[in-house]
């Protein structure tokens, strides 16, 4: 595993509190927020940096749980079914709510928008797609053609099956004209730990589950960001390279069960909005390849998974793509 430094989970040493908050807590016993990938992943991470954030804003204290199976639903299954009193929230990425949906009809037993309540985004963030530094592709054009010449198909692995990576990376196969096989694992570390030892082509995922590696034991050949990141700025985007359908960030969300009263609701939304805005998350966040990205309301958060799960659908009937 590649764990994250306890001074950077906080941001560099910032206080485990925001001083200048409002103190009253919206919930007066401990509360959890759910998670459906192991520890030490991108969800994992931003998890415990809004939990700490959160102790003594939203609740006296917030610990980070895991559910994790069937990639990420158990998670999701698990706070739908669960007390409507705040004391327990989703955060989850958007393809569980916006892209499982029309990937997995059969096993996806959740609606985000009848089922849940959107409270908000918690920050956004772009892929990567990567290669071992032992890999003779420099480019991503040289991985196309190293591929092509390939007798048999190339795994390439993803944090979990139905993700937005997983699809992403049959999108770029397409785009190249590839054939890719997709190898999911149960979250991002143990993915990047086979990639680093050789025993994967390629993987695409996260952009802060891998950065910490590019140029040691991988190789970042593009971001679906729509500019270049700062911090690498010799990566180049998809878009630039010609494939501006992979031009996409993924986002976490906040959600509770419906059924939470109104005033928690509103009361976890002003929680998040007022610790999730702040330059110390920004930074703490922007340290790990994450950027702040909080909704305008619990109702533009609703929207947003709306229209994302919409322009999923033809995607996914587009590319002939069916679960195995």
């Amino acid at each position: 595993m590649f764990p994250i430094p306890r001074r950077a989970l906080l941001g560099g040493g910032l206080a485990l509190t925001t001083p200048g908050l409002a103190s009253a807590q919206v919930v007066q016993r401990n509360a959890r927020i759910i998670i459906g990938f192991p520890a030490g992943g991108s969800s994992d991470i931003v998890a415990r940096l809004y939990a700490e954030r959160l102790r003594g804003v939203y609740a006296p204290n917030l610990i980070v749980e895991g559910r994790v199976g069937a990639a990420g639903r158990i998670a999701v299954e698990f706070v739908r079914d669960t007390d409507k009193d705040g004391t327990t929230y989703l955060q989850t990425p958007a393809s569980m709510l916006t892209l499982q949906p029309h990937i997995f009809p059969r096993d996806v037993r959740y609606d985000a928008l009848t089922d849940f309540i959107p409270v908000s985004t918690v920050c956004t963030f772009p892929f990567a797609f990567c290669v071992p530094m032992s890999h003779p592709a420099r480019n991503l054009a040289e991985f196309g053609a190293w591929a092509r010449a390939q007798p048999n198909e190339i795994p390439f692995a993803s944090p979990a099956a139905g993700a937005s990576p997983h699809f992403m990376g049959l999108m770029l196969a397409q785009a190249l004209g590839i054939r890719m096989t997709h190898v999911p694992y149960r979250g991002a570390v143990p993915a990047v730990q086979d990639l680093i030892a050789g025993r994967l082509n390629a993987f695409m995922g996260v952009l802060g589950d891998v950065s910490p590696q590019n140029g040691v034991g991988l190789r970042m050949l593009a971001v679906s960001s729509a500019a270049r990141n700062p911090r690498f700025p010799d990566v180049p985007t998809f878009q630039e390279l010609g494939h501006p359908t992979l031009t996409k960030d993924e986002w976490f969300g906040a959600l509770l069960p419906a059924g939470t009263p109104a005033p928690v609701v509103q009361g976890l939304f002003n929680a998040i909005t007022q610790v999730g805005t702040t330059p110390e998350m920004r930074t703490a966040l922007e340290r790990l390849d994450f950027n702040v990205g909080v909704s305008a309301s619990p109702a533009a958060f609703a929207a947003r998974i709306r229209t994302e799960r919409e322009e999923w659908g033809p995607v996914v009937r587009a590319s002939g793509f069916t679960p195995e």
